[in-house]
């Protein structure tokens, strides 16, 4: 970006500045017309003064951007068309909606952690490896003559499931499941009867269990989904008790939690669409799913605290993060729009005074035109714009 006046002179100052600018003229013409003087000594005391210029043109632009665009003033009339034609880097005017962001750091986990620990007494002589994706009929550990299956239900098992029992979700959701296996043909219906102490006679067989045609508690593990098996904290060969931790086990689903400043609150609402950044630098779009209630978040240092609102937020596409585990991740949240506005990449703006903006326009026969314009939104890189002659689709100048 190029500064062309290092500050905008008042009307009533015209006269004293050009007096000015013609002493300084005759200064330099003098020192350069001494026999001892170099030959460029004039040069470098314009040089240094138009790359300070542009150099304190372009900290502005970049640190106050926002400030800025409140305080653009007007313009006295567009610079005339250069003479040229212009051979460099262009990028176009745009006509459309402009959305802002801000940024937050979370951090991508699975879901639903919990531990799985024993339903049965006995040496452990079977266990997942860590990694592992346990899905529906998996044996999830072996301890002694006893075993553990995992089956899709939302309700946790309590009881022994067997012919008489009352009727309940609880028995639905094993008639599910074994019709999900291909052991029951009926529709679930809740009550254990006949068809349903087949349907576990056979599962039963095939797992290698002994057939009596009732499950007991502990045989099945109810989870809605598929579990992913986390660090393994047993050992085969280990005696175990009942409720003796085994491993822990997540969901397969990913999520990302961000805590989100109390003044940025506006900003946490269910059903919200974000972009979500990876260490990688590829990113996926999601969806937040649950907003918290304020809390308090203490920094790594521990000395301070801030109010904040924790959110989670859903991948819309399952496995487009799967590359991590755990990671550090940057959440976009959107927060002002501009809807059908022009736009220019922000490199495209030019300093032409300290209170006025434009951009330079490539015109039909290739020569250029400086346009002043009023700035608005600033976003994704580009800047929202509106001036005199500007329209969708010109070609403006930007740094090569």
């Amino acid at each position: 970006m190029r500064a062309l006046n290092d500050r905008a002179p008042a009307p009533s100052e015209s006269t004293s500045a050009e007096k000015g600018a013609t002493a300084q003229d005759r200064t330099e013409t003098t020192d350069a017309a001494r026999p001892d003087a170099p030959a460029s000594a004039a040069r470098p005391v314009r040089r240094r003064a138009l790359l300070a210029g542009g150099a304190c043109a372009a900290l502005a632009l970049t640190a106050g951007a926002v400030m800025r665009a409140r305080r653009i003033g007007p313009f006295s009339a567009p610079s005339e068309p250069s003479s040229r034609p212009f051979s460099g880097a262009t990028d176009t005017v745009t006509r459309g909606d402009l959305q802002g962001q801000a940024s937050v750091s979370g951090t991508l986990r699975y879901s639903e952690a919990r531990t799985l620990t024993s339903g049965f007494e006995g040496v452990l002589i079977g266990l997942p490896a860590s990694g592992t994706v346990l899905t529906q009929g998996d044996l999830l550990y072996r301890a002694g003559a006893e075993a553990a299956y995992l089956m899709h239900g939302a309700l946790p098992a309590w009881r022994t499931l067997e012919a008489g029992v009352d009727d309940g979700e609880d028995v639905r959701q094993l008639q599910a499941a074994l019709r999900s296996l291909g052991y029951l043909e009926g529709e679930p219906d809740n009550r254990f009867g006949r068809a349903t102490t087949g349907a576990v006679l056979r599962w039963q067989r095939d797992a290698g269990l002994s057939r009596t045609g009732s499950v007991p508690l502990g045989q099945v593990v109810f989870s809605p989904g598929d579990l992913r098996v986390g660090p393994v904290s047993a050992r085969l060969g280990d005696r175990v008790a009942m409720g003796s931790e085994l491993y822990a086990v997540t969901s397969t689903t990913q999520v990302v939690d961000a805590p989100v400043k109390l003044s940025d609150q506006g900003l946490a609402i269910m059903g919200t669409a974000v972009t979500i950044t990876m260490p990688d630098s590829s990113t996926a779009s999601g969806t937040i799913s649950t907003v918290g209630t304020p809390t308090e978040k203490t920094s790594g240092s521990g000395e301070s605290k801030e109010r904040i609102i924790p959110v989670t937020i859903t991948l819309d596409e399952a496995g487009s993060s799967t590359a991590f585990q755990e990671a550090s991740v940057t959440v976009a949240l959107p927060s002002q729009t501009r809807e059908d506005v022009l736009s220019v990449p922000l490199g495209a703006l030019l300093a032409l005074s300290p209170q006025q903006y434009g951009v330079e326009v490539v015109q039909d026969d290739g020569t250029t035109r400086k346009v002043p314009v009023t700035t608005g939104l600033f976003a994704a890189g580009r800047v929202e714009v509106s001036g005199e002659g500007l329209t969708a689709g010109q070609s403006v100048v930007v740094p090569q």
